[in-house]
């Protein structure tokens, strides 16, 4: 798999009730709390000036708020992806991240109900392969397990937690990817 030669920016949405929790959101439309909410604030700054030439987001309101709070400062036009989506993780919804994350991450075990790991990475191949070809580059905000995935597309390690509303820019380097934290 590949993408596109192209920067891109990633920011995962800000913080929800479940990630304080340590459990897993998938699917269930969890929306921001006030730590998410400061989290999307802090992150406009670090984000503006950057060249960014749009904001894509997942239609999941935790994304979706997130880059309209990022937005207010970018003013940019805004956009949202149906594939940007997080994972299903079916009946791991709402239960806490135990070794069941793995065994998905790893391709060993799906759990009853979810999306596997394989189709969520084919999934963030196709939309990303298809985002990339727009003018560079672009901000992209979705969720943690969309990364993940995305991650192993770029050839990066896979099992890195990507926090909550932190930019990483995406960049194409001789060999690969490079993925840096901005902070």
């Amino acid at each position: 798999m590949s993408l596109p030669r192209a920067p891109f920016w990633f920011l995962r949405h800000g913080q929800t009730d479940y990630n304080a929790r340590g459990v897993s959101q998938g699917s269930v439309d969890i929306p921001l709390n006030a730590t998410g909410i400061a989290q999307a604030h802090q992150a406009a700054p670090l984000l503006e000036g950057r060249g960014i030439t749009a904001v894509i987001a997942s239609p999941m309101q935790r994304a979706l708020v997130t880059a309209e709070i990022v937005n207010q400062t970018l003013n940019l036009p805004l956009t949202t992806e149906p594939n940007l989506r997080e994972v299903v993780f079916g009946g791991m919804e709402g239960q806490p991240l135990g070794t069941w994350f793995a065994d998905w991450l790893n391709g060993i075990a799906t759990p009853e109900g979810a999306e596997s790991f394989a189709d969520i990475t084919t999934r963030a191949q196709t939309v990303m392969s298809h985002l990339l070809t727009a003018p560079a580059p672009l901000l992209i905000v979705s969720h943690g397990a969309f990364f993940r995935a995305l991650r192993g597309v770029m050839g990066l390690e896979l099992d890195i937690r990507t926090e909550n509303a932190t930019p990483i820019l995406c960049e194409p380097v001789a060999e690969g990817w490079r993925a840096t934290k901005f902070a």
